[in-house]
């Protein structure tokens, strides 16, 4: 190949391209991918700019915000153009006068037909100004002159080139090595001269690889290929090595030329990003990508060999009050520590996958019988059951688990991790800390909760279907009335009225649950406005707070701004929290408790008794009443272990000078019994049903006109 071999023979063609605002992370592995060493950056068919390999080098794959750059910051501009009939000699002075890397190859057209670059140059063209240099040295006495300019032109290129290159004779010992050897082996050319390539050796390739290597170089006349070699310093480096063979007029194998270029960042770059497509960054396990990947090589191989799997979904038990109560920190050691457990208990060639958040999905493969997969999922109940330690603390947090098996469940990966989050939800409605097998019917059921989560997306945009319902609070031995508690009602067109036991936890797994607690507060804040409009005196309304509310950061902005827009009077509205929400994050909640008791806001501990919290923090929180949960309620008279909590929680408060609602009273016989404790109000059935605003009003408020 001479100098005036046109540009076209050598370009690069099917070129990789990306919008400018293509980030880092995409670039780096649609180039891993694709084998590419550059990407054109297009806009509107134009070229922008070009990214490289090289320039990939740069980027630190460590830092998430560095990935997520738009590749527009990073590219190379303006890329020179020439045409696809310029010879080599002339694309060698571009880049010599341009000090350009890379060009654009056009047609007659104006159109981009390809690119070349340094590396193109080298590893063709430039391996004939090699051997046409290794002839010049042979023949300098009959054609030194002639050989001169072509000498003098490969020197520029080989000194400024950025690859490696080594020139030996036919024997392999080295006769000469360009600067970029010496950067990056540490061996200056006097040092290796003389010696053969094979000092560089690893040690990582075997025999049949370098026996490979030279069938190569005998038969083609080149080898191309990635291998593994060793600096002065010891360390060890990947380089991509292009060899060629030189010959002379009689076909005499007379050099050899090898060019390379060290692509060890490269690849850890991309087995980094790697990393980042396809494991969870917490707990390092795959993630849903590369669980559906093998999930779809598993029932390839179970359908070949008429085998069975099993897909069990598992999601843990109350994590987000956890969770929520702990802080994300501990929290994710909660998570660390649970992958390590479930981990534990299945075999070597089991995949345990995060899908996000609290949820896992466990792959068993080659089933001989169902049962198999049974016995996993008890150990996995079990071994997540133990107490974790956790910032000092001991928690249970339980999980649930639903099972399917292919073929009998589905053949599809879809399908399997479907069906599989069907049975789980089963196993959370019938009691948690359990498991269950996939039945058609479930499937149902998903279909119904997947458009029950679609329909309850757009209430919490537009409010539509939400209603609020009060149930009264009552003086125990007065019967005046004292509050009401705001109960979130929800009647969507398509479905009707639904249980609050039933959209509740929907809205909290999907993260529902702070647009529709704002919408309450809102509805709330709305209605007491209008009922003082009327005339009416409203009493205190409690509204229920969650966790993720409850710790939004400007919960206390937020209600200032309520009782502003609507004008309303302080402690109008109060708010009521479960246990756990306070269980960990003590002083920020005690902060935030001051903040609301400073509004005039009453604050209860709801369904006190069946949480987590110590008794003893009670007197370090500014709360003002504490309501004893309905199921110690209804055990009066009949269970002594009722009896003796409501005892223990009214003396308590009455120390500590809190009010004491009692929730879920239902009959005379069970408010005669709370007469015996230190109970002020009483809330339930037997005095009053949660009911519209309008019934409330007629009801309750007539009388407390001002």
């Amino acid at each position: 190949m001479t100098p005036d071999f046109p540009v076209e023979r050598i370009m690069q063609t099917g070129l990789l391209t990306c919008r400018r605002d293509t980030p880092l992370s995409e670039a780096a592995v649609r180039m891993a991918e694709q084998h590419g060493r550059a990407m054109l950056v297009m806009e509107d068919g134009r070229v922008l700019g070009i990214w490289t390999e090289h320039d990939s080098l740069c980027v630190d794959v460590n830092d998430p915000a560095s990935l997520q750059i738009p590749i527009e910051r990073v590219m190379r501009q303006p890329v020179g153009t020439l045409h696809q009939a310029t010879t080599m000699g002339e694309v060698t002075q571009h880049l010599d006068s341009e000090g350009g890397h890379h060009f654009l190859v056009v047609n007659d057209a104006g159109e981009v037909v390809g690119l070349v670059g340094f590396h193109d140059l080298l590893a063709s063209a430039g391996y004939r100004y090699l051997n046409d240099l290794c002839e010049a040295l042979a023949q300098r006495d009959q054609a030194l002159d002639q050989s001169r300019r072509h000498l003098q032109l490969v020197e520029r290129v080989i000194d400024a080139s950025l690859e490696g290159i080594i020139i030996t004779d036919a024997e392999t010992r080295i006769e000469f090595v360009n600067p970029a050897f010496t950067h990056m082996t540490g061996y200056r050319q006097e040092e290796v001269v003389g010696r053969t390539p094979a000092m560089l050796s690893s040690g990582r390739h075997g025999a049949a690889f370098y026996r490979a290597m030279w069938r190569a170089l005998q038969q083609q006349s080149h080898w191309r290929g990635e291998i593994w070699n060793r600096r002065k310093d010891g360390q060890l480096y990947l380089e991509l090595l292009t060899i060629t063979t030189i010959r002379n007029g009689q076909g005499e194998v007379t050099n050899y030329a090898a060019l390379f270029t060290d692509i060890t960042h490269i690849r850890e770059n991309e087995e980094q990003v790697r990393r980042l497509a396809y494991y969870d960054p917490l707990t390092r396990l795959p993630n849903r990508r590369l669980l559906e990947d093998r999930l779809a090589l598993a029932i390839r191989h179970a359908r070949r060999q008429h085998r069975r799997l099993a897909v069990i979904f598992l999601d843990l038990d109350h994590f987000k009050q956890v969770n929520d109560s702990l802080g994300h920190a501990l929290g994710d050691d909660l998570l660390l520590k649970v992958s390590r457990r479930l981990r534990g208990q299945l075999r070597e060639d089991d995949t345990l996958a995060r899908l996000g958040g609290d949820k896992f999905i466990v792959l068993v493969n080659e089933l001989i019988e169902i049962d198999e997969a049974t016995r996993v999922a008890r150990r996995l109940i079990e071994s997540v059951s133990a107490p974790f330690e956790v910032g000092g603390h001991l928690f249970r947090v339980g999980c649930s688990l639903g099972i399917s098996v292919y073929p009998d469940d589905g053949d599809g990966v879809e399908t399997l991790v479907r069906h599989a989050d069907a049975a789980m939800y089963r196993a959370k409605q019938e009691g948690r800390n359990t498991y269950r097998l996939f039945r058609a019917e479930m499937h149902r059921q998903d279909h119904r909760r997947l458009a029950l989560e679609t329909a309850l997306r757009n209430t919490a945009e537009t409010g539509e279907g939400l209603a609020v319902h009060y149930q009264p609070l009552f003086d125990r031995d007065s019967g005046t009335l004292q509050g009401a508690e705001a109960l979130l009602r929800w009647h969507p067109f398509e479905f009707g009225p639904v249980s609050p036991g039933d959209f509740i936890p929907l809205a909290e797994r999907s993260g529902l649950i702070l647009p529709l607690g704002e919408r309450l507060m809102q509805l709330v804040a709305a209605q007491l406005r209008d009922w003082r409009t009327a005339g009416l005196t409203p009493p205190p309304i409690a509204i229920n707070l969650s966790a993720r509310q409850f710790w939004q950061g400007d919960l206390v902005d937020r209600v200032k701004a309520l009782y502003r827009e609507y004008d309303l009077p302080p402690g109008q509205i109060g708010f009521e929290l479960t246990e756990s929400i306070l269980l960990d994050k003590h002083q920020q909640a005690v902060g935030t408790l001051e903040a609301l008791r400073s509004l005039g806001c009453r604050l209860a501990i709801d369904d006190f008794g069946t949480g987590y919290s110590s008794l003893s923090y009670l007197q370090e929180l500014p709360v003002t009443t504490l309501k004893i949960d309905r199921s110690f309620i209804q055990g009066l008279g009949e269970n002594r272990g009722s009896a003796a909590i409501v005892a223990a929680v009214t003396g308590l408060a009455k120390e500590l000078g809190l009010r004491v609602v009692a929730e879920g009273v239902e009959t005379e016989a069970q408010r005669q019994a709370l007469s015996r404790y230190h109970v002020n109000l009483i809330q339930g059935f037997l005095t009053g049903r949660p009911v519209d605003a309008a019934t409330f009003a007629r009801d309750y408020l007539s009388q407390l006109k001002a």
